[in-house]
């Protein structure tokens, strides 16, 4: 029976991967699920699954949670602290689907441990790639991309040899934006941000999709985890969101990943690899869809795509500087402070204001490096944020 352990079990890839593993309940012994505010869906869960441990992040949940809990023999814990301290249990294979730079310190305790990390959380591989992959080696712990497209640029590259890549191209729908014009966007308002066309996902990921932050962030996650060149690396904007990646070789050929817009897909594949398994996703049918579009995307719509490959090239904390930038910007968004256009013009005169006092450059990342960056760079957007606020 094998442990295993979601982090972020409430959210869009938690619950998946929670549903993943009810319907094999005698193959997984589930030893902890951590989640935030939704305390009334991780009870459920915990109570389902048989967990050992339930964790929130925010301790004044903690009561409710207990509550909830009372009599099952599940263990209740709260706060930031305990969410390191479940990583630190024993576990075969982890889930990393907490959204954001939280999702960094458990991820890297549960490398330590040994354990096969099922990373969903992106921004781990752009705030500490050679961290986490370091991590992983010195430990003997396996790395499994979940993000849709990483895993189909995993799957393609199954029997070939790396170093015949000539390309990798990452497909993304365009988000909620895809069609407006361009003089529209500074309008839009974070209920329209907040629905996108084909994924079913949280409100943070699904803004970040209509920006385009969220493929930002993957095409620095392409480098981080396969180790290919900025200039391998292209995005195709792909409105049915069938194909999630194609990886091309030296030969002139083409292998694309296809299947339904199902996150539980690139789970299922990271939960029994590897093994092919059979999983509750549907089958497509060619003929019915008819056809596939793509189209080159627009850097005046999407400046995170240009953000992003100028990340590529200045490397060290750089990473680090630009997520923390970007979630902050996101917050102001959310919180109407700031436009939808002025989210990039935050992030970029954050990333030029560290990049000219030269904090960006290291030699060896450590995680002190790594948290310190991430603390200024929010701390710089949020003071950014603030004066667009006050100027407009």
């Amino acid at each position: 029976m094998r442990r295993v352990s979601v982090f972020g079990a409430t959210g869009s890839v938690g619950e998946n991967t929670v549903d993943l593993i009810a319907r094999a309940p005698e193959e997984y012994r589930v030893v902890a699920l951590t989640g935030g505010r939704n305390v009334a869906r991780l009870a459920e869960q915990a109570i389902a699954l048989g967990a050992e441990l339930a964790v929130t992040c925010f301790p004044e949940y903690k009561q409710d949670l207990e509550r909830r809990l009372s009599g099952t023999g599940i263990a209740v814990e709260a706060g930031p602290e305990a969410v390191v301290a479940a990583a630190e249990r024993p576990a075969d294979w982890v889930m990393s689907a907490i959204v954001g730079a939280a999702g960094l310190l458990p991820g890297l305790r549960a490398l330590e441990q040994g354990a096969t990390l099922a990373l969903a959380n992106k921004e781990s591989l752009v705030c500490a790639g050679d961290l986490l992959m370091r991590t992983a080696r010195a430990h003997g712990a396996q790395v499994l991309p979940v993000d849709s497209e990483h895993s189909a640029v995993s799957q393609a590259l199954v029997g070939e040899d790396i170093s015949t890549v000539e390309r990798v191209i990452l497909t993304a729908s365009g988000g909620a934006f895809r069609d407006w014009p361009l003089e529209d966007l500074s309008r839009a308002t974070p209920e329209q941000a907040s629905t996108h066309p084909n994924w079913d996902m949280g409100q943070r990921i699904t803004v970040d999709s209509a920006s385009m932050f969220n493929k930002s962030l993957e095409l620095i996650e392409t480098r981080e985890f396969f180790g290919f060149e900025p200039e391998q690396i292209e995005v195709v904007i792909h409105p049915q969101s069938l194909i999630h990646a194609l990886v091309g070789f030296r030969d002139g050929a083409l292998m694309a990943h296809v299947g339904p817009p199902d996150m539980r897909h690139a789970i299922g594949y990271a939960l029994h690899y590897p093994e092919r398994r059979p999983l509750p996703v549907e089958r497509l049918d060619l003929a019915r869809i008819g056809r596939l579009d793509f189209a080159a995307p627009c850097e005046a719509r999407w400046p995170a795509l240009r953000l992003a490959r100028e990340v590529m090239a200045m490397r060290g904390l750089a990473g680090a500087a630009f997520n923390a930038a970007k979630e902050a910007a996101l917050d102001a968004f959310i919180g109407r402070q700031i436009r939808f256009t002025d989210m990039a013009v935050v992030v970029e005169e954050v990333l030029s204001a560290l990049a000219g006092a030269n904090a960006l450059k290291c030699d060896r990342m450590r995680l002190e490096d790594i948290l310190e960056i991430d603390h200024l760079a929010r701390k710089r957007a949020g003071e950014a944020a603030a004066r667009i606020t006050m100027e407009a």
